[in-house]
């Protein structure tokens, strides 16, 4: 399969010279191939967030070189990006527009991502329908409240919108960065759920955070744990088939010397 995503040699240092200095990423390299959907687990400040702001272009790497599609997007602006790269925040308020309505903030996503459209170009009645076929597949209602304001919206309702607004138009990437977390655990695996079948209809290639380590090993086809900016062990195949949450723990003790130490991650 062809190569997408291609990390080589990426470092990133938060406030360097300062106390305050914090070696976010460390010579970080990663290829993903198109379908892939990784899945990317490790303890609070493992730098996992960092990464997808480094991919999605929140800031740009103090040294090595991002490729996605075989193009050089290292130094390429934020808001280029997001024509290509779709990205989910754990806080369900992010991504939406709340005094817009439903139908207003899908065409918002729309015409963002859409070539040769400008976001200021009006939708129209094909545009609408397709909204309301795809909004009916969240298997929430939504497609009967298109005039709805998003604010008046269940966050997992909104964060099932901001998938949908995120895969409208299909990414070549898709970032989920704890995109259930701040649900209940029902609502969680719901959208868990529809995220899975949404990434496999489109056949979406995806990157995942997750602090719950039974999905991580459930979900996609590659399993990541990360530490102090690297990636420190890579499951796949029949070894992640095989593994289990204790064994994956003991692994992770073994392989940095400590003990995993999120409180979420060990509940889950």
């Amino acid at each position: 399969m062809a190569e997408l995503l291609v990390l080589k040699n990426l470092s990133k240092t938060f406030s360097p010279g300062t106390i305050h200095e914090k070696k976010a990423i460390e010579n970080l390299s990663l290829t993903l191939e198109q379908g892939d959907f990784v899945t990317i687990i490790g303890s609070n400040g493992a730098g996992k967030s960092t990464l997808f702001g480094a991919i999605a272009g929140s800031f740009f790497p103090d040294t090595g070189q991002i490729l996605l599609d075989g193009a050089d997007i290292t130094f390429q602006p934020e808001h280029r990006r997001s024509r290509t790269v779709g990205r989910l925040f754990q806080d369900p308020l992010k991504g939406t527009a709340p005094h817009m309505t439903i139908e207003e903030n899908l065409a918002l996503a729309y015409l963002r991502t859409t070539r040769h459209r400008s976001p200021l170009s009006i939708t129209g009645k094909k545009d609408r329908e397709r909204f309301r076929e795809r909004l009916a597949s969240l298997g929430l209602g939504l497609e009967d409240r298109m005039d709805s304001p998003v604010g008046l919206l269940s966050g997992g309702q909104r964060q099932a919108l901001t998938l949908l607004m995120a895969t409208l138009v299909t990414p070549k990437l898709l970032l989920l960065d704890e995109h259930t977390a701040a649900l209940d655990p029902a609502t969680a695996e719901k959208v868990q759920d529809l995220t899975g079948k949404i990434v496999r209809d489109q056949g979406i290639t995806c990157m995942m955070i997750t602090h719950n380590i039974s999905a991580a090993l459930a979900l996609g086809n590659r399993t990541l744990m990360m530490d102090r900016g690297r990636i420190v062990l890579e499951l796949s195949g029949r070894e992640r088939a095989e593994m289990t949450v204790p064994a994956l723990l003991k692994v992770f003790k073994e392989k940095v010397s400590r003990e995993l130490d999120n409180d979420r991650m060990l509940l889950n």
